[in-house]
This record gives structure tokens, sequence and C-alpha cells, in this order.
């Protein structure tokens, strides 16, 4: 379907001018076929969110069977009429969805999609009703709403930059606890990133998987790491703050021991106290860089530790090659351990090779006294979980 200028403009002349405030563009469109009964069903919706004053409709557009809504948004500025937009947008697609489906026993899907037509743009003295304004608004509507998901993507991007902007991360920490033969003792923490609840990420895990795929994932870490170092306070010389970095933020041009020292120092701690701990959400691709990379944090003092080995993409191959200080070893192995004699011998053949390249081995999510003895039985230097240590705040 592609819209057509002189159409626009046609029906442009008709549009009110009297209004000065900014017009946002609504795109609604069947996925494939639009079933039967849908521009009646439509035309009824607008009339009753007329008659109410949800929205103020000034035009809609049928082009064939797609429906472009002329609104007039509040005042503000683009960030937050796009925000209100979207809103808009996201209501009547999941509603009017529900209520076609219901009514009409179909399963098809509805796309929706938004623009901003601001009152000016760059100086102009135009009204925001001039027909090629509107028409290139709707364009862009029309190809925002082809994108599977738009909307949602839309949401969850506006909610992540939000969240960095206005620092919404804090800090919580898990206490990691020595498991050496003179008795438990504190070893350090590992700093878990958290924010406010809200509808578009269910937990830190989703919102740093969705900052990767926008691009912004090296400026939520970075924040997530002051917000880290921001709440640990002080530590003795012979403790550890295990920080969470994502492989790929390691190789990234923004990430620089530099940073990160200045940070420290500002809050009287040392680089030997930082643990840089890396989680493999996608599969290493170059270990040379990434081995490269590592070296020169090593040379300003950072310690290196590998999560979740045993789970997800971290695999024996990471551990020869990065040859850390520190591996993780998921809750996955670790859960009900003392039940599992396949369990057992994978934390067995961890804690042989650690020995062998002198390095540590920390179990996470120790939940019961009996997973406890048998990791301690096995010869595992540190554990953590909610049987030692809730997350919390600094004791």
């Amino acid at each position: 379907m592609r819209v057509n200028r002189m159409q626009v403009r046609n029906r442009v002349r008709q549009v009110p001018m009297e209004w000065r405030g900014g017009r946002g563009v609504i795109y609604l469109s069947w996925h494939s076929v639009a079933p039967a009964g849908w521009s009646v069903f439509a035309e009824e919706a607008i009339a009753a969110e007329i008659e109410t004053a949800a929205i103020v409709v000034e035009e809609k557009y049928w082009i064939h069977n797609d429906l472009f809504l002329l609104l007039r948004l509040p005042p503000g500025g683009r960030s937050k009429l796009e925000g209100w937009l979207l809103e808009q947008a996201i209501k009547r697609q999941a509603e009017w969805e529900s209520r076609f489906r219901d009514a009409e026993a179909t399963e098809a899907r509805l796309l929706a999609g938004v623009s901003v037509i601001e009152a000016d743009l760059h100086g102009s003295t135009e009204p925001e009703g001039d027909p090629d304004r509107i028409y290139e608004a709707m364009k862009r509507a029309m190809v925002h709403g082809q994108r599977d998901g738009s909307l949602v993507r839309s949401m969850k991007l506006r909610a992540l930059k939000q969240l960095i902007a206005e620092h919404a991360i804090m800090s919580v920490y898990q206490p990691i606890i020595s498991l050496q033969p003179d008795g438990p003792s504190l070893f350090g923490y590992e700093a878990l990133a958290r924010f406010a609840k809200q509808e578009w990420f269910a937990g830190p895990q989703q919102l740093f998987a969705f900052a990767e795929q926008e691009g912004l994932a090296y400026r939520l870490d970075r924040l997530a790491r002051r917000k880290a170092l921001d709440g640990i306070g002080s530590l003795q010389p012979d403790q550890r703050l295990f920080i969470n970095v994502q492989a790929q933020i390691m190789n990234d041009p923004h990430f620089t021991p530099g940073r990160t020292l200045s940070m420290l120092e500002r809050r009287g701690l040392s680089p030997h106290n930082v643990v840089f701990e890396i989680t493999e959400r996608t599969s290493i691709d170059d270990f040379g860089a990434m081995k490269k990379a590592l070296e020169h944090y090593r040379s300003q003092g950072f310690q290196i530790a590998i999560d979740d080995v045993g789970a997800g993409y971290s695999s024996l191959q990471s551990i020869v090659e990065l040859r850390p200080d520190y591996i993780k070893v998921d809750r996955s192995i670790i859960d009900r351990i003392d039940e599992d004699d396949v369990k057992l011998h994978i934390l067995h053949t961890l804690v042989q090779l650690a020995y062998k390249l002198d390095v540590s081995i920390i179990a996470e999510g120790i939940e019961r006294e009996e997973e406890l003895v048998a990791v301690k039985k096995l010869g595992v230097h540190y554990a953590q979980g909610y049987l030692l240590g809730r997350p919390g705040g600094i004791q």
C-alpha cells in the first residue's frame, strides 16, 4: 500500500487550521488482509472516542483498508509528545484488536505506528496542517507500524533511555563467603543492578539484553558500574567487589579501565578490590581480542571472573582461553547437587581444572545446607546464595 501525496493534499485542505499545537498520526492496518467489517467497526469506535473526548481526532484518512488518524497533541516537547502518542496508539491497538477479534471471531493482528508533526519546524511559520508535512508524517507512521512489534519496541526504548537519563538504577549486594578450612568469613560481594518495577522489563536480564540490541549496552553498563561503586562504602584490603560486565562490552572502545580507576580513587578503593565478572550473553567470537583487553585491565590491578559456568555460553573454552582468576559455577549445577551424581562429577571436574590453573571456584545459588556441605566437601573455595545471604545493603 502506498500513500498518495495528491490524495492527502486534497483531504488536508479540509482540516481546520485554528489549532496551533502539535499534531500526530496514528496508523492502523491489519496484518495481511483486513477482516470483513473492519471499516464499520473503526468508524463506530472513533465516533465513540470523539463523543467521550478521549482523544481529539481532527481527521481520518482511509486508504484502501488502512486507517490514518490525525490527532491534536497536548502541549510539550517532542519526546513528551511521542510518548503520549505511543501510549494512545498502544491502547487503541490492544483494545480494538481485542474487541474486533471477539466480535468477528478472527485471529488477525492489528498493526500500529505513529509519527509526530511538531507545531513549529525549524522556525517555520507554516501551520502544522501543511499537506506535505502530514503526508510525510503518514509515511513515517506507516513505516513504523509495518515493523513487527514496533510500538512495544518504541515504548521499551523510551523506558530504557529514561532510566539511563534519570540514573534510575540502584545496586544491591550479595555476600560471597569463604569456605577455607579456617572457618567461614566474608570474602566480598557481588553487585546486582535493580530498578523500580515497571511494565516493559521483567528484570535486569531483560533490560540488559534489550540495551544490547539497541546499542545502549555500554551506557547502561557504565551507569550500573557507577551505582555499584557508589553503594559499596569501604572494603577490607583482602575483600572483593564483583561487578557484572557483558563480554561484548570489554571490547567496546569506550570501556576503558581509566574511567573505573577514577571512580575507585574518588571512593578510596583500589583496583585490587574489584573483579570484573564476565557474563556471556552471546558467544565470544574473537578470543584474541578479548585476551588482549583482559591483559590491559589486569595490568591495572583488576581481576577477572567468568560467570554462569555450566549454563548458556560460558564454556570450558572460555576458561582455557581467558584464564580467569575466578570461576563462578551456575546454580543449574549447584541446585540439589547432593542428590545428583552427574552434577557432583561435573563440579569435581571443574574443581580439579581450577586447581591445575590456579583459579578459585565460587559456587552460586546455595539455598540448602546439604548443597553447602557437598560443595565444601569437593574443595570449592567460595560460595554465595540465599542460604548465606540475600542481596541487600552492605552490612
